[in-house]
């Protein structure tokens, strides 16, 4: 049982390192609006500029401020400016997301005035990334962290699979927590209406199986496993949303829509979401939006993916195609009384263990432990 949370809440800096749509980005979102409407002091700093969901944040009244981190270019007024802000708006904590981020939080606080006065919490959103296939930058960052990762007052993962492979890698803390993501029920839920008007759109038959995947294209997202399974499924009509997938409108059963805003409305016109990453996925926000819509699902064993699912779905090895497709098969074949008890789990799942307000609770239950 939560307990009742007091009616001044902790002022938080929020830092991280873009504003981009992703999936660490977008839980960020809901957080920090969640907390703004229950009258807590916010702000967002990001390491970038700009970012596709920058205009969402301001529109939800939270003050952003960009750093201006050019990626090629590291540029020693960046730290200063964080600094600055630091000591501006004297936050009682500073919850830092994702590598860059936490690194250059802890630094910024180090030489600030707040040094002794701000409590800072770091959120680790991934799980056995493969480092090998993005730049040494990261990898020299992932290395500092790990070094320094005794100084925050508490460090967040977002899936039980990341805690533990960060701790193998050396990641070290005396407090040291699981908090998965959350959904907005309210949003994502069954739409019949959008249904049928989305496939007329789309001009998919209202009798068509259609699959939905949600993901940029990324190695870590593995879209040709994914293809290599479809290649087996002729019947099957999918949409695939994210950055760069404007590319996979490879015939006429194939939906490449790129980034969409109304993705609540193509869950609801789809009948399977699919997550297929080869690596890296700590707590699958598309896996989540897709079950709370009533979409049972197929996804491979990363991260927290089978925790997440628990009888929702099916859980398969990923960089298979074959069982990729023959997970998907089966739903295809199943019987509509039998789909329909994978749908009902799904959503009741996540309004049970995955919503937003339970979300927002065990981060203020986190806050106050730390001040």
């Amino acid at each position: 049982m939560v307990e009742t949370l007091p009616e001044s809440l902790p002022s938080v800096m929020y830092i991280i390192s873009s504003l981009d749509v992703g999936g660490a980005e977008k839980q960020l979102l809901l957080l920090a609006s969640e907390r703004k409407k229950k009258g807590a002091d916010v702000i967002v700093v990001s390491l970038k500029k700009n970012g596709a969901l920058r205009s969402q944040f301001q529109s939800n009244g939270i003050d952003v401020y960009d750093l201006g981190i050019n990626r090629s270019i590291p540029n020693p007024l960046t730290l200063i400016r964080l600094v600055r802000l630091i000591n501006k708006y004297k936050p009682k904590i500073i919850h830092s997301w994702m590598y860059h981020a936490d690194l250059l939080a802890t630094i910024a606080l180090s030489m600030s005035r707040r040094k002794n006065l701000t409590s800072l919490v770091w959120s680790v959103r991934c799980s056995n990334m493969d480092f090998s296939r993005y730049s040494i930058m990261l990898r020299c960052v992932v290395w500092c962290c790990i070094k320094m990762s005794g100084i925050p007052n508490c460090i967040t993962f977002n899936s039980f699979a990341g805690a533990e492979i960060h701790q193998s890698l050396g990641y070290k803390n005396r407090y040291l927590k699981v908090i998965g993501n959350g959904v907005n029920t309210e949003l994502f839920k069954p739409n019949s209406l959008m249904r049928k008007k989305n496939r007329e759109l789309l001009n998919i038959p209202s009798n068509a199986f259609v699959i939905i995947n949600i993901a940029r294209v990324d190695p870590m997202k593995d879209h040709k496993n994914l293809l290599l399974a479809l290649d087996k499924l002729p019947e099957v009509y999918t949409i695939f949303i994210g950055l760069g997938t404007e590319q996979f409108n490879l015939g006429s059963q194939m939906y490449g829509l790129g980034r969409r805003s109304d993705i609540n409305t193509l869950l609801a016109t789809s009948d399977l979401i699919v997550s297929c990453s080869a690596f890296g996925e700590g707590s699958s926000n598309a896996l989540m939006e897709g079950m709370a819509c009533g979409l049972p699902a197929v996804a491979t064993d990363i991260g927290d993916s089978a925790y997440i699912m628990g009888k929702a779905g099916k859980i398969v090895e990923a960089r298979n195609p074959e069982k990729l497709s023959s997970a998907i098969q089966e739903f295809l074949l199943m019987p509509e009384s039998e789909i329909k008890s994978y749908k009902i789990a799904a959503r009741e799942r996540m309004i049970k263990m995955f919503s937003l307000n339970q979300l927002v609770e065990n981060y203020e239950q986190l806050y106050l432990s730390i001040i």
